[in-house]
């Protein structure tokens, strides 16, 4: 054949294929839902369509709402999860770093009670020389949120814009900010159509809507706590070790280094749920005076940034990399750190020493136990529901939340209480809204003749 004829071929009957392949136009969304209820793996560019056709609300939310069914029912290839969170990175803005020699790392929980190792790694990894361009969110139903406890700061401001959120990253290496419009726009859509369309609880789409968020941020590494246990979004391990391991494969896919660790959540970590509660807590840790009844968020929180650090080339291991963390907390450089990123975005660093500056409530209650025993159980899903009456959670984004209330807990898995021992420090400004709590924190506890060990803090970690 001659060559003439071999570009005829290409030109007449491979190019036009390869142009529907590529041309949007060519698809219908019918047959891409079709195609997912029969389980037909969907391609890139299907993917893409749908994305970007949703995004721009071109398809409606009843076709959108049978594709996520679809997806939820017969889940997603490794291959289809990683299309679809490129194509919901790529719905906006994609941050660049390029100015930056530094590794840009971040951090991100699939949420829990009493979780706040953020404001604790953050400073402590940017003090050591990483980059934290870290994009968090509110509290929503009982799991806490890093900006509400920020905002407990007076002045503290989470709004900023892109090129300022940049600035501050690059001048003092840490910023935490609120998801911004045109970050990841289509996965804001695909989640509250999710939120009630009964596909909620779907891996893929879990992994996809988390990693698409923390991917536009232009990682080099990404370290994710995945929750198991009563207070976590997932109960069941096996469910944990499947998102987790979800996440690993998109980030392998997509050319970003992730780092998974399944934590449990059956109590809260660390001693205090609530705002400016948990503030002080992390401040405690900061200045390395950790007390009984933090280890575990301070153990947590070391074993984050370590892997961090790891996986950013800082350090060869972890023996390494927990003496650099140390150092930085007994010096002070981790708590100056955090001192400048509040006082860099507004807020008043002052109450970080004098924690009455700090929202504080009116009253507090001290529940006590009623027997002698050893703890069994504290319910963490039972804490968060009693301190998210008392007002510190919300129901809805757009509920206001009381950044003063919450509990101190005095009794942790595996400790002894004698009969009238105080087991949690409740405070409150809502007489009523007490005595509504009180039925959740008076359930939380369980004591008994027996003891139990506490439950492993580190269940797994993927690397």
């Amino acid at each position: 054949m001659s060559i003439f004829k071999k570009v005829y071929i290409l030109l007449v009957l491979v190019l036009p294929i390869l142009s529907f392949c590529e041309d949007n136009s060519q698809f219908r969304i019918l047959d891409i839902i079709a195609k997912k209820r029969d389980n037909i793996e969907l391609t890139k560019n299907e993917i893409n369509y749908f994305v970007q056709e949703y995004t721009e609300n071109k398809i409606p939310d009843y076709q959108a709402s049978s594709f996520l069914m679809a997806i939820f029912i017969n889940s997603m290839t490794s291959d289809e999860t990683a299309y679809l969170t490129d194509a919901m990175i790529h719905s906006g803005k994609v941050l660049s770093f390029d100015e930056i020699s530094d590794p840009i790392v971040d951090k991100h929980s699939t949420g829990g009670v009493g979780d706040k190792t953020s404001l604790i790694l953050a400073p402590i990894c940017a003090s050591l020389g990483l980059k934290i361009p870290m994009i968090s969110g509110r509290g929503l139903g009982h799991t806490g949120g890093t900006l509400d406890k920020l905002e407990s700061i007076d002045g503290f401001n989470v709004n900023q814009d892109t090129e300022n959120f940049k600035q501050i990253v690059k001048d003092i290496g840490v910023c935490i900010i609120g998801q911004t419009k045109d970050i990841a726009p289509a996965d804001k859509k695909l989640y509250a159509l999710r939120d009630v369309s009964g596909s909620v609880e779907s891996i893929p789409l879990i992994a996809s809507s988390i990693m698409s968020k923390k991917m536009a941020e232009g990682l080099d590494v990404l370290v994710m706590d995945v929750k198991t246990g009563k207070g976590a979004f997932i109960k069941d391990y096996e469910s944990s070790l499947k998102l987790a391991t979800a996440m690993q494969n998109i980030g392998e896919k997509l050319n970003t280094k992730v780092i998974a660790i399944v934590s449990d959540m059956n109590q809260p970590l660390g001693m205090a749920v609530g705002n400016s509660l948990e503030i002080i807590e992390c401040m405690q840790i900061l200045k390395g005076e950790c007390q009984k009844g933090q280890e575990d968020l301070r153990d947590l929180s070391f074993t984050l940034a370590s892997q961090m650090l790891i996986a950013a080339n800082i350090t060869e291991n972890e023996k390494d990399a927990i003496d650099k963390i140390n150092r930085v907390i007994n010096d002070g450089s981790a708590f100056e750190k955090f001192k400048e990123m509040v006082k860099t975005q507004n807020g008043n660093e002052k109450s970080l020493d004098d924690y009455s500056l700090l929202p504080t409530a009116n009253f507090k209650y001290f529940l006590k136990a009623t027997k002698s025993g050893f703890v069994n159980t504290l319910d963490a899903m039972k804490i968060a529901l009693g301190s998210s009456i008392l007002g510190s959670g919300r129901k809805t984004i757009e509920d206001e939340i009381d950044l003063s209330v919450g509990v101190i807990i005095y009794k942790k898995i595996s400790d002894f209480v004698e009969d009238s021992d105080i087991l949690l420090e409740i405070h409150y400004n809502d007489e009523n809204k007490l005595k509504e709590a009180l039925s959740f924190f008076e359930n939380a506890y369980e004591i008994k003749d027996e003891n139990v060990c506490s439950p492993a803090l580190i269940k797994k970690i993927l690397k």
